[in-house]
């Protein structure tokens, strides 16, 4: 433990090394896309698999790898998805079928999910002093890697094709494999016996339900962009019913679902941080488009004007991490969400037409409420959940993630119709203001036991 001490950043890196390679890879991927469809000869639908599976893939793989590290091991759960990471980036380059390709994409994503689950794991047995500011770092490296991925996978492509949006992962992986091999405590032994029975009472038919529940689920929402599967969404309603059945006669659940009742602070913390993914995509997707469809900006000054925003939450990051180490997460969670309250009115009031300084200032705004919002909701979900199950619930959270960015693309698809206008920049405004009221509400409700705490103190 003094080791873990003195080393304290050595270990964050380890950690914040290996779990910024999910978001790195899921966004540069973008700018690959184009490359890959000319040398596979597809259609632009077919090659966005690689990024629809992706998706489906984390949103699966991040509470169940989460359930795995909870108990065979953080600290090997985290080495052997950096392997598989590493295996995705030397087998992706020498795929011969667009095929080999997906499927070296889901190793890619399964690896790099197993990586968080068990890394915020480790941050919460390892790291018990100023453990906000910790998790900080974490939401830094992703926040950096979501933002500076397509300029990362870019300059990649140009110097060496699309396989370079693959190889740039190694010098990630090296760093974190070695560091994390070194620094991370041993996982508690246990006999083969204890293993063996963990492993035979692992809930296989509710994890397979869960898998399936989500997969169908999550493709009904991404057909919203083409031809709505209403088969698909009945399908996965279906068999999240049997999950939830399932893991309420089990004895050992994949999943407790009682825990949504018992711990409903950590539930809201679920829902919010789906709110806060839908604020956020809305802007980091719909943005862009709007830049150079409507003002007519070229990728790279897009790419300028969105820094303001990402820019912004990077640096306010780190403040909010110290933040909650000294208040706490009530007061940073309500600040935040009322922020975004505010960011979204002045958006909605004064972005359309205004100078290029006004419109980095609004996202500006826009970036300190999702940069409070980011950390500040990762702190509440470690806070309520429990210890033992904190592999799963990490993972469950990364799926809100993924679950809030779906949900985005499907209310930009629904509003910018066949066009990108102003009057649909109005609308999106609109959308932000309800997310942000509902986030707030929530966010009341999370603090009221606090509130009422304070109130009696000062009584």
């Amino acid at each position: 433990m003094l080791l873990m001490k003195k080393n304290r950043a050595l270990f964050l890196t380890a950690v914040a090394s290996g779990t910024m390679l999910n978001p790195l890879n899921s966004s540069m991927i973008a700018l690959a896309l184009h490359s890959i469809q000319k040398d596979f000869q597809l259609s632009f639908t077919t090659v966005s698999w690689l990024i629809s599976s992706f998706y489906l893939a984390s949103a699966v793989a991040q509470p169940v790898t989460g359930k795995i590290a909870d108990i065979f091991g953080r600290k090997k759960t985290f080495l052997f998805g950096l392997v598989l990471v590493a295996l995705s980036a030397i087998g992706a380059p020498l795929s011969t079928t667009f095929l080999m390709l997906l499927v070296m994409r889901m190793i890619q994503s399964i690896g790099s999910s197993a990586i968080y689950p068990s890394g915020m794991s480790l941050i919460r047995d390892n790291i018990k002093d100023r453990q906000a500011s910790a998790l900080a770092v974490l939401s830094i490296f992703a926040s950096a890697m979501v933002a500076l991925g397509p300029t990362i996978g870019g300059f990649s492509i140009v110097y060496g094709g699309w396989p370079a949006i693959f190889w740039v992962n190694f010098p990630f992986i090296i760093i974190s494999f070695l560091l994390g091999l070194y620094m991370f405590p041993k996982d508690v032994k246990q006999d083969k016996a204890r293993r063996k029975a963990l492993f035979f009472n692992l809930d296989f038919l509710g994890i397979i339900f869960f898998a399936g529940g989500m997969v169908f689920f999550l493709s009904f929402l991404l057909s919203f962009e083409a031809n709505v599967n209403y088969l698909s969404g009945m399908v996965g309603i279906l068999l999240f019913a049997l999950f939830g059945w399932r893991e309420l006669k089990v004895k050992e659940p994949f999943i407790d679902i009682r825990i949504f009742k018992s711990h409903s602070k950590l539930s809201m913390v679920y829902v919010q941080f789906i709110f806060l993914n839908i604020f956020f995509y809305c802007l980091f997707f719909g943005l862009p488009s709007y830049f150079q469809e409507v003002l007519g900006l070229s990728v790279e000054h897009s790419g300028l004007l969105m820094l303001f925003m990402s820019g912004v939450s990077i640096i306010i990051s780190s403040v909010t991490g110290k933040w909650i180490d000294r208040a706490g997460v009530y007061q940073p969670i309500m600040i935040g969400s009322f922020t975004s309250i505010i960011g979204a009115l002045i958006f909605t009031l004064f972005f359309v037409d205004a100078s290029y300084l006004v419109i980095g200032i609004i996202l500006s705004i826009l970036g300190l409420s999702y940069g409070i919002g980011n950390v500040v909701l990762q702190v509440a979900m470690l806070k309520e959940s429990p210890k033992e199950i904190i592999g799963t619930t990490s993972g469950l959270f990364q799926t809100c993630r993924y679950l809030g960015s779906i949900l985005s693309s499907i209310i930009l698809g629904l509003i910018f119709g066949a066009e990108i206008s102003a009057n649909n920049m109005k609308i999106i405004g609109e959308v932000l203001i309800i997310t942000g009221i509902i986030s707030f509400f929530m966010s009341l409700w999370f603090s009221r036991g606090k509130m009422k705490l304070e109130k009696m103190k000062h009584i």
